[in-house]
Parts: C-alpha cells; structure tokens; sequence
C-alpha cells in the first residue's frame, strides 16, 4: 500500500510540467528512505532489461537518483579527450553505466538465484535481512566496513588541542537591561 502511494507521488513529481510544479511536501515523500541493495551486494538484473539475467556487484548506489551502478553489466562506451599539445591521443573505454534498482534484485547466497527480501530482528536486537525463497539471513557486505571518503584524521599543528576545545570558555554573564 506504501508503495503504491509512493509511486503515485513519483508519477506526479515526474510528469510535472511547466505551469504546474509539485509541492515540495510531495517531492520528499516520493523520495525512497529504506534500501535493499547495497554497495558491495551480489545482484541479478531482472524485468525487461536487455541484460537480463546477468550478475553482478554492485559498485556504487545513487540514491537520489534511485539507480546503481553493477560491475560488468549495462556497459556503455566513453569518449576520454586527449590533450593534442602534450601528444596524449584520445580513447574510447567501455564503463559501467547506471540502471534504475527496480531493474536489479539481490541474490539468494543459498540458491543463486534473486530473491525478494524481507527484514527481521535477531535475539540480539540486531536488524538483518532475510530471503523469502531460502529463509537465510544475507549479511551486509564486508566492504561497507571501510569508508569511501577517509576521515581526516592526522594530527597538524593548525589543529585544535583537545584541552582547548573542551575548556568552558562561557561564564553566563547577562548584561543588564535598562528599565
């Protein structure tokens, strides 16, 4: 039933044309906010896909634009520009290209085939997701473990001491007001 409304509300942000634009209120509740498929997922491309059949991992989610982008799948050719005054010729390489993660479902590791999933919580309190076809828990990839963007996180001497930064610098003092 959510998901009815949430596509119904895509449809409207979608089809939006020039004189009549959606309220940003609509705009934020088509947007997805829980995802199945992760970086580092093993997929299946599925539904009417020319690649159907084909799997793959995923390399990178993009979120705002609901697609993925799969290792070795949907492959597309790229002109790379070359540099005539340094000699460096140009280049046609073949990347993977997005596809929208309606097209792609998550393998079951039991079977090897996609699944559809469900979640659940363990004894633990631990949320994992689960197989409909096979019943097992398909684990969060290993690579999620290691950020993409490294925090910053070496010590210069531009740096604020931690003494400093946690040295209450405020007494409360309140200016009179005049009467």
């Amino acid at each position: 039933m959510a998901s009815l409304a949430r596509n119904r509300l895509q449809k409207i942000a979608q089809t939006a044309g020039k004189f009549h634009k959606p309220k940003p209120q609509l705009k934020e509740a088509a947007k997805k906010t829980s995802w199945n498929i992760l970086r580092g997922d093993k997929v299946q491309v599925i539904g009417n896909h020319p690649e159907k059949g084909k799997q793959g991992v995923v390399l990178k989610v993009l979120r705002d634009k609901d697609r993925v982008i799969v290792e070795g799948v949907n492959m597309g050719k790229r002109n790379i520009k070359g540099d005539k005054d340094r000699g460096i010729p140009g280049k046609i390489i073949m990347t993977e290209r997005t596809m929208h993660y309606s097209n792609v479902s998550l393998v079951d590791p039991a079977l090897g085939v996609p699944t559809r999933i469900f979640k659940k919580y363990l004894e633990s309190g631990e949320k994992v997701r689960v197989s409909k076809k096979s019943n097992t828990i398909i684990p969060r990839p290993d690579i999620l473990e290691h950020r993409r963007k490294p925090v910053n996180s070496i010590v210069t001497d531009s740096c604020t001491s931690e003494d400093d930064a946690w040295a209450i610098t405020y007494d409360g003092y309140v200016p009179p007001q005049p009467n």
